[in-house]
């Protein structure tokens, strides 16, 4: 155990007192958990550009990894599955070394402008099925295999997180002068002596203008 923190909870026993002090969910928070992608699941998905997927290994480590692209490019693909396209990423294919050795995944879709989220959780499979990923093909080009999951859980999250962080209130946003130069981070990362900064810079910026896709 961490020796940097203090009183921590380690065992059920204290569990229990932490639910005693902290209390128990209400009735709605309890009953909104369904088992299926119903009509307003299925409208959430196709509104949504932006997901969170969460994925842990065999030893419980564990990984989230963005996937965006335009609203409605997971495909629903009826009430207990979904398709998540694999775009062209980084390479390091993190979730799906995770999947391999446990297919227990979470999502998290957000809507750009509504506080409230959508989570998934369910069991995923690396998938290369030709005719879903002729579905998702983007000027011309198909991915190489995508997610599929298997839906066990979704429930709507509330707008609490986002409305205390201003996450979609442009007057909130830091000015662009301070924001993390991410040039500069990705070069100090990765301590590689030809990796400057500016080159860096310059291949972020044609990747994000011709490969993504």
């Amino acid at each position: 155990m961490s020796k940097r923190f203090q009183d921590v909870i380690s065992t059920h026993e204290q569990f229990a007192e932490l639910r005693q002090v902290y209390g128990h969910p209400g009735e709605r928070a309890v009953k909104k958990v369904i088992s299926s992608l119903d009509h307003h699941c299925r409208e959430f998905i196709s509104k949504s550009p932006f997901l969170a997927l969460a994925t842990s290994n065999a030893d419980g480590e564990c990984d989230v990894s963005p996937r965006g692209d335009h609203p409605g490019f997971v495909l629903v693909l009826d009430d207990h599955h979904l398709f998540i396209p694999e775009r062209p990423g980084n390479r390091r294919l993190d979730s799906v070394q995770n999947i391999l050795s446990n297919p227990q995944v979470g999502l998290l879709f957000l809507i750009p402008g509504l506080g409230e989220t959508l989570r998934i959780n369910g069991k995923a499979f690396v998938c290369r099925d030709q005719e879903l990923l002729d579905q998702c093909a983007v000027n011309g080009r198909r991915p190489l295999f995508g997610i599929g999951v298997e839906v066990k859980e979704c429930f709507a999250h509330c707008a609490k997180a986002l409305i205390r962080s201003s996450l979609w209130d442009p007057e909130k946003w830091l000015a662009k002068e301070l924001l993390p130069f991410m040039p500069q981070v990705y070069a100090d990362h990765c301590q590689i002596p030809e990796m400057t900064t500016e080159r860096v810079e310059k291949e972020l910026n044609e990747g994000y203008q011709n490969r993504l896709y």
